[in-house]
């Protein structure tokens, strides 16, 4: 199995706009071509930002890869993710204003 997390440090006043937008578009998405959603969770750091996480889970990397790729070729994904961009100012102004950090990075269980 593959794991990975993908985490974003979001300005308070931006979670539920990020969430809504996970929840309608990034997670129907995902699912539809084979990525299984493990969860997503917040905990705020600050009074000024949030962490937010998903967990994902794939046969293997390769999977994964395979699936990342289906994700960034579906174009009425693509056209709505940069429709949601332009609605909240473009993609350069989101994450100059709103995301502060984001990784996607695999992660290793260490139960055997």
């Amino acid at each position: 199995m593959f794991y990975r997390r993908k985490f974003y440090i979001v300005k308070n006043e931006f979670v539920e706009v990020f969430n809504a937008h996970f929840n309608n578009t990034n997670l129907p998405n995902q699912l539809k071509h084979g990525a299984r959603f493990v969860g997503r969770w917040m905990k705020e750091i600050d009074d000024r930002t949030t962490e937010i996480f998903a967990i994902w889970e794939y046969d293997s990397y390769g999977d994964y890869k395979e699936i990342e790729a289906n994700v960034r070729s579906d174009e009425a994904h693509v056209k709505r993710v940069q429709d949601w961009y332009k609605q909240h100012g473009g993609k350069q102004h989101v994450f100059s204003e709103y995301i502060s950090e984001v990784r996607n990075e695999e992660i290793k269980s260490t139960v055997k």
